[in-house]
């Protein structure tokens, strides 16, 4: 496991990574697909969905699985319960989430409201995060990657160290 990155587990032994993007439509109740990959074996399985800010892009929304949403709960719960950001950041996540499943077609049916702040209407980028996953508004997606794109080589380089000391504790 990698630090602060735990995988979701559904059924025995079965590791979920959220990996890809999918341009998927959204229908008239808000449902869209998602990927089958990404919920093998999940079953009653509930996303937990948060509106997210997307910086300079706009919102997204943000589906955990309940191992994400635990870590989640934890982090929080750490915060000092009087400071004022770490209370409004209760609120707004506590306000700002819903959980929901699947339905037997595999779809996530988007909260009308999370909908509306997300600029989600006819079309969504599903895009993984290897533990977790955002759902996104064509057009934000499109500024965000590349931004992304933009900090690659930076962003590779987090990796370049702890990836290189796991390789040589392997080898002794």
């Amino acid at each position: 496991m990698l630090r602060g990155l735990e995988m979701s587990t559904v059924g025995p032994d079965k590791v979920v990574y959220y990996t890809s993007e999918y341009r998927n439509s959204v229908d008239e109740k808000r449902r869209i697909q998602i990927p089958a990959k990404w919920r093998a074996g999940s079953g009653d399985l509930g996303f937990t969905l948060i509106v997210w800010p997307g910086g300079g892009g706009g919102a997204c929304i943000r589906g955990l699985p309940p191992q994400q949403m635990d870590e989640l709960m934890r982090t929080i719960a750490r915060m000092p319960v009087t400071d004022p950001k770490a209370v409004a950041l209760r609120r707004l996540i506590g306000s700002k989430t819903e959980i929901s499943g699947l339905d037997k077609s595999g779809r996530l049916c988007i909260p009308e409201p999370m909908a509306r702040a997300a600029a989600i209407e006819r079309e969504a980028v599903v895009v993984g995060l290897l533990d977790r996953f955002e759902l996104w508004n064509p057009e934000r997606y499109s500024k965000t990657s590349a931004a992304d794109e933009a900090l690659m080589d930076a962003a590779f380089q987090l990796l370049d160290q702890p990836f290189a000391q796991s390789l040589e504790g392997g080898m002794g």
